[in-house]
């Protein structure tokens, strides 16, 4: 066995498990002890400084600078009575991960020094803005940028640093985060909903969205993580033959979880409830060591806070238990890959679910108009929700085991189907009956009840009993782009419901038939985005294109949607993104996906020329020893046959490995040159990932003709499972 491969099986099995920590306290006792949460607030702050910030997180409403300092300086007593020394503001630049700059509490002078914390400081920060993604909008000397305190999500202690999230925009107001945008589509979101829902009820006057994110990935023992310099560098394995037994036998799914997974999780569950993130679930996945985090459903931007924080959290315990957490949505061929699903639903001020079916007509009508209109906005808008979840890593995942495909279609099951059914071929008419139904000759819409539907794994946007599943995000993505498009969507559907349905009453008709008339008329125009069978079919692909649906499977491809003069309405028309904004995104999601790729090209030519081939190369030349030893006994052919077929059978794949990742190399060197970054991500994804495949190919194949006390890399079946 090779020398790297010796280390690190040998770190695995003299490794010392930790020991599992179970904290004393009931979890309700801690909490949230690391959140500066309302309850806090209310302790540190004067009565009018508590009620005033309340305001501002509930309506939206600017802090003023005088409360501002109020809250500074209740935050800072409360922090360093916590231990901490520094503070940052934490925000979602687009790389796709968090950023922080720490500054010191503590500010020396003549006499000293002591502890500062200002409400400008809290408030803003200016951290550089030139070496983060921005598509264009700032130029490598324009440094200049500005993190905003975000109050609607509240502060948290992470190790001795205050974290203060943050929204990050440019010195000319566009943003370059994730947090920015969604709370605009959020904002928007509410407005609209509020006006429809004051059809049914006057009282709403505030309309959040809810989501609860699942959060899949795998675990990978540190010490066999870092001898895969493939899964170090890009987060996947790009070589590895698929381990005898893998997950066929489905007998890891809901399995007992391993005494050091076991250990790994509640640290990670007791940090972050510290940390208000309200983790429920946990359990064994599909694949091999792969597992999954569920929380309760939260107002929506503080569930991506709190997803992105947990991700960082998961990093940080995985390592003191001596594992690597993998987020890559597909890190081993030929398995499950990982995803993130966003559930999906919209509450009111009232406490009530919108996409809560209900117990009478009136709430049945209620239900049904936003239903209706999220199916029609994803009907009008699939493309662009397709590019929301596009990346180089969710290519490799989508459409393959249980993960959802490309084409974007709506899950609704049986019997909200056949309740739109049945609505689309009935007849509306102004004579109303009593309470018990809705309008002449259309049968009463059916007590709904909650889990009326079932699953269905390959739907990649599922009704789930009183929600909407989003399945197609990837487990690494920032669920803000999704989330942020999902909202604008639906809130310019809404908008655009009660403009239709207004008309209608201006000229008299009644109200609930002017609702069921417009959505009728919904139903029969999203028609062709309800499917319910299986969308890994072939069947499905071609019945897809002949309901005009795309099936975009490449990512450059699928970005295009965001620069068409459709989104470009759509979003000035939601105020969500300006044109810069949204075609600047454009800009770095394309740079984002060719740069991944060159580093996986790079890393597998490397790879495959001074790791892969020299073992190969080696045992052919044991090999060759052999039969000359056996030859010079005076033995026949016959009798080293079979390792004459295997020397062949090396040089064979050897050389198919050593011409084409020439061939990988000189595309890639041409699409380097090319300037236009879409026509280079496209270059990318059709000439230089091209060989991707068949170089791995010939090196799995190595991998089982080469011994394998000298194959240098950890294989599959050691990866995989956890001891």
């Amino acid at each position: 066995m090779s020398s790297i491969r010796f280390q690190a099986l040998d770190a695995v099995l003299t490794r010392v498990i930790p020991e599992v920590k179970s904290p004393s306290a009931k979890t309700s006792d801690y909490f949230g002890c690391n959140v500066f949460d309302k309850k806090k607030m209310k302790d540190f702050l004067s009565k009018d400084a508590f009620d005033s910030v309340n305001e501002s997180i509930t309506m939206g409403i600017p802090i003023d600078r005088e409360i501002a300092e109020q809250v500074a300086s209740a935050m800072k007593s409360w922090a360093i009575g916590k231990g901490a020394t520094h503070y940052t503001h934490w925000f979602q630049p687009l790389t796709g991960s968090t950023a922080e700059k720490h500054d010191s509490f503590f500010e020396p002078s003549q006499d000293g020094g002591l502890e500062k914390f200002s409400g400008e400081a809290l408030s803003q920060q200016e951290p550089d803005a030139s070496s983060f993604p921005n598509g264009g909008i700032r130029s490598t000397f324009e440094a200049r940028g500005y993190t905003a305190w975000d109050p609607s999500s509240p502060a948290f202690i992470l190790g001795r640093t205050l974290c203060i999230p943050t929204v990050f925009v440019s010195y000319t107001g566009e943003s370059l985060d994730y947090k920015a945008p969604l709370l605009k589509a959020l904002n928007a979101l509410d407005k609209a909903a509020v006006g429809v829902a004051q059809y049914f009820d006057k009282s709403v006057e505030k309309v959040n969205a809810s989501l609860g994110i699942e959060q899949e990935y795998f675990l990978v023992d540190l010490a066999l993580y870092n001898a895969r310099p493939d899964l170090l560098l890009t987060g996947r394995a790009l070589f590895g033959h698929m381990s005898a037994k893998n997950q066929q036998l489905e007998d890891h799914y809901f399995g007992s979880i391993p005494e050091r997974v076991y250990a790994f999780m509640q640290d990670l569950e007791v940090e972050s409830l510290q940390l208000g993130i309200p983790l429920k679930t946990r359990h064994n996945e599909v694949a091999p060591s792969q597992f999954e985090a569920a929380p309760v459903y939260e107002e929506i931007n503080l569930a991506i806070d709190h997803n992105q924080l947990l991700m960082d959290l998961m990093d940080r315990v995985a390592r003191r238990h001596n594992f690597k957490v993998l987020l890559h949505e597909k890190p081993y061929a030929g398995i499950n890959g990982s995803g993130k699903h966003n559930n999906w639903s919209l509450i009111t001020n009232t406490g009530k679910n919108l996409l809560s079916p209900g117990k009478t007509p009136k709430n049945n009508l209620m239900f049904l108009t936003f239903f209706v209109n999220t199916i029609k906005a994803v009907h009008e808008h699939a493309d662009l929700l397709r590019a929301s979840i596009a990346s180089v890593n969710n290519d490799h995942r989508l459409g393959a085991n249980e993960a959802p495909p490309a084409i974007i279609s709506i899950f609704l099951g049986t019997q909200l189907k056949d309740v739109l059914d049945e609505i689309e071929t009935s007849r509306v008419t102004s004579k109303m009956k009593q309470e018990n139904a809705l309008w002449t000759n259309i049968p009463k819409i059916p007590q709904i009840l909650l889990d009326n539907t079932d699953r269905n794994r390959t739907s990649p946007f599922a009704f789930t009993g009183n929600k909407f599943e989003l399945r197609a995000v990837g487990s690494s993505a920032n669920s803000a782009n999704p989330m942020t498009i999902l909202n604008l969507i639906v809130a310019d559907q809404l908008v655009k419901f009660k403009t239709e349905v207004d008309k209608l009453l201006k000229k008299g008709e009644k109200k609930d038939v002017a609702l069921m008339t417009v959505i009728k008329r919904y139903i029969k125009e999203s028609k062709s985005i309800r499917f319910e069978g299986n969308g890994y079919s072939d069947e499905w692909a071609k019945e897809a294109a002949a309901r005009g649906l795309s099936n975009i499977k490449t990512t450059p491809l699928a970005l295009d949607i965001l620069v068409s003069e459709k989104t470009d309405k759509l979003f000035e028309t939601t105020g969500v993104f300006s044109k810069r904004e949204a075609h600047a995104r454009h800009e770095i999601l394309l740079e984002n996906y060719y740069k991944k790729l060159q580093i996986e090209a790079r890393t597998m030519g490397e790879l495959a020329t001074n790791v892969i081939l020299p073992a190969a190369i080696s045992y052919q030349t044991d090999l060759l020893n052999n039969v000359k030893g056996l030859k010079d006994l005076g033995l026949d052919t016959d009798s080293y046959s079979a390792q004459l077929t295997i020397i062949k059978d090396i040089s064979k794949h050897v050389n198919f490995i050593s011409d084409n990742v020439v061939k990988m190399i000189n595309a890639r060197k041409l699409a380097n040159v090319i300037d236009d970054v879409r026509e280079k991500a496209i270059a990318y994804d059709e000439t230089v990932k091209t060989y991707f495949d068949p170089i791995r190919y010939h090196v799995d194949k190595l991998e089982l003709l080469v011994d394998d006390a000298k194959w240098p890399l950890p294989k599959f079946r050691e990866l995989l499972f956890i001891k």
